[in-house]
């Protein structure tokens, strides 16, 4: 189809009126980019994308992420103007209060927001995500005779974006992997939001992309001719490289007062909209105005798509047919894990079994859980050797073998979990990613995003505490649990032993409503043999257990996570039998219980309480209330043999029956 320049030339004039109107109207939001990305936005959904706005996650559809989030009126014109569920009354309300059209885009509030945006650089993570998805899926369900994924991922993004460390270590990863389905548009204005870029940058960026791999072209972000030329040329490419498009842009272009100054990044120029939507060609009377003209051309585009989408899913049914072992498979997808099934194919740990780290317990239960679910992939920002959550019957993720399940991500931990957040973002993977637990403040951003936009992505981080030992404090996470706690909608899960393990591991992927973490020892831990494995295994999906109980009238409780269960159960065979042990390896699916199931675990009768853990302290005292005492460490550690460091700060048996005795 030929490219309809003046209608588009049109279109892209009133998206700006669109976004001018709306931040005007609640004096608040960024006009600089959906301004100055005008001409991109009407090149892209007005005639280059392949999408369906009647069927938002179309397997096949080209994925758009807008990663400078802040510009998310460029976002919302443009889906309103393609036809998705965006109503001019959506637009009306922007940043109002429930309205499809937030501040920021965010995933499962507006059709056709592909990824929660805003954190700068977090787009450009979760595209090199989605475009590693999309080399799995095609690997393996895509046939000789039938290509069902063979989509693009799209990304916008802005100085800020490609300044963050995040999308540094993002484009590197891509580089290496030759993800040459990603394409991202570089929108390079010369403006930062403080003042012009040169007081910041002064990379070639260029030469720098193409140093890590990268095809690189630069245009007049303001050529409708010049932008399609480009991104033709990037979506064909059999170059084996991801596509960069440097689009030079003036920011703010339409207001005059403002455009190219750093003013214009913002709501700055929305006192100027009268005279801005004059010189656009817009009616002074109508506002969020779109022409008849406009309207026809964009809904005829929008049926193009359609039938475009159609003669996919004709594709689709005869390769179903033809394929039922794989559609099966991909039918998987997103579906909910039942975690007694997945519990079932866990097999009981000996009793005389070594007593490794639960990291090795870890190992030993990923491998037939990995069998049973053939969608869960893996990764390790470069510590599988250490981590241990390598999936042994498979290989790695590369481009010689898209199928591989197991990603190496380098030194990157937190492009890792934004490219995790990525892959679930796109739903037919499953994504658990693994790191020392220490380093889980250089992912935590996107953990944080990932709890907030409620992706089931899964961390295995290791090395959970002073059990580290010699490596020194630097390596030994003792307020990174309670951190990680904090996050509203991530469950922390500190198992005891192996089959605390297998229950945790059950849960985590048994939970579709958002990303679980299992802090994991490395040190050697006492497999409990006193307390049944199912018990210890439904323990765990519960959050809290009683592990011992008292047999004789209660007098004390005493509460531990993780590698100190067993020192709890130590401290109460000497406080006698009115002694009880409670296991609360996760706080949050422990308070997600019913009342009257956490009462009968921790009844409140009992008041004298005491908790150990090897960290910080704060947390406990909701479990041990005022009453109660807290073994655990509000320092930083020690560099000494594991062993000596627990000695040294008073993490022990002795410190718990002393604290229990003192009640």
């Amino acid at each position: 189809m030929t490219l309809q320049t003046h209608l588009l030339t049109q279109a892209a004039n009133q998206a700006r009126g669109l976004a001018i109107d709306a931040i005007h109207r609640c004096s608040s939001g960024h006009l600089g980019l959906p301004l100055g990305a005008a001409e991109i936005g009407a090149v892209l959904f007005g005639h280059a994308l392949s999408h369906n706005p009647e069927r938002p996650r179309w397997l096949n559809r080209d994925r758009f992420v807008l990663s400078a989030g802040h510009g998310s009126m460029f976002l919302y014109a443009w889906l309103h103007l393609s036809g998705y569920d965006v109503s001019t009354d959506d637009l009306m309300a922007f940043r109002q209060l429930h309205s499809k059209t937030p501040g920021h885009p965010e995933f499962r509030e507006t059709p056709g927001v592909e990824s929660t945006t805003g954190p700068l650089g977090q787009g450009i993570g979760n595209a090199v995500g989605m475009a590693v998805a999309g080399k799995m899926a095609a690997a393996r369900f895509n046939t000789a005779e039938h290509e069902i994924f063979d989509y693009h991922v799209v990304c916008l993004a802005g100085d800020g974006c490609m300044q963050e460390g995040v999308a540094m270590e993002a484009v590197e990863f891509a580089g290496h992997q030759q993800l040459d389905n990603l394409i991202l548009i570089y929108d390079a204005n010369d403006v930062t939001l403080d003042a012009m870029a040169e007081k910041t940058q002064s990379a070639n960026t260029a030469a720098r992309y193409k140093a890590i791999g990268w095809d690189v072209q630069t245009i007049d972000g303001h050529d409708l001719a010049a932008i399609l030329k480009a991104f033709n040329k990037a979506k064909k490419t059999k170059s084996g490289k991801p596509q960069l498009i440097i689009a030079r842009t003036q920011i703010g272009r339409g207001i005059p007062e403002v455009a190219g100054t750093a003013k214009g990044h913002g709501e700055g120029g929305a006192k100027f909209a009268d005279s801005a939507r004059a010189g656009l060609g817009l009616p002074a009377d109508q506002h969020f105005y779109v022409s008849d003209e406009v309207r026809a051309y964009m809904d005829g585009h929008r049926k193009r798509l359609i039938r475009a989408c159609n003669k996919w899913s004709k594709t689709f049914k005869a390769w179903r047919t033809a394929n039922p072992d794989r559609a099966a498979l991909l039918d998987t997808a997103g579906k909910a894990v039942d975690p007694e099934a997945l519990l079932a194919k866990i097999p009981v740990f000996p009793a005389d079994a070594k007593h490794g780290g639960t990291r090795a317990a870890g190992r030993d239960v990923l491998q037939p859980v990995a069998a049973e679910l053939p969608l869960l992939i893996g990764g390790s920002a470069d510590l599988y050797g250490s981590t241990l959550n390598y999936i042994a019957a498979d290989k790695d993720f590369e481009p010689a073998n898209r199928a591989g399940r197991n990603i190496r991500f380098g030194i990157r931990e937190h492009a890792m979990a934004a490219i995790a957040n990525g892959i679930a973002y796109d739903g037919l993977f499953r994504p658990s990613v693994a790191t020392f637990l220490v380093f889980a403040d250089y992912s935590r951003p996107s953990m944080r995003l990932a709890a907030l936009t409620k992706l089931p992505v899964v961390y295995i981080y290791t090395h959970d505490s002073i059990g580290v030992g010699e490596d020194g404090p630097t390596h030994q996470p003792v307020e990174t649990v309670s951190a990680l706690r904090l996050i509203p909608g991530l469950d922390v899960i500190r198992p005891g032993d192996a089959e605390e393990v297998a229950g945790a591991m059950a849960a985590a992927l048994a939970r579709n409503d958002g990303p679980t973490l299992l802090a994991l020892s490395r040190q050697a831990v006492p497999l409990l043999n006193d307390i049944p494995a199912e018990v210890r295994r439904q323990g765990v999906l519960r959050g809290g257990y009683v592990a011992v109980r008292e047999s004789a009238p209660l007098t004390h409780i005493l509460l531990a996570s993780g590698s100190e269960l067993h020192l709890a159960i130590a401290a109460a065979k000497e406080l006698g039998a009115g002694t009880r042990v409670v296991s609360l390896p996760s706080f949050e699916r422990f308070s997600r219980q019913p009342a009257d199931y956490r009462e009968s675990v921790l009844p409140a009768a009992c008041r004298k309480r005491v908790a150990v853990e090897a960290g910080v302290t704060p947390l406990w005292w909701q479990f041990v209330g005022s009453e109660g005492r807290v073994v655990g460490i509000d320092r930083f550690g020690l560099s000494a043999p594991g062993p000596q460091v627990f000695q040294e700060l008073g993490i022990t048996t002795a410190a718990v029956v002393a604290a229990a005795r003192e009640l």
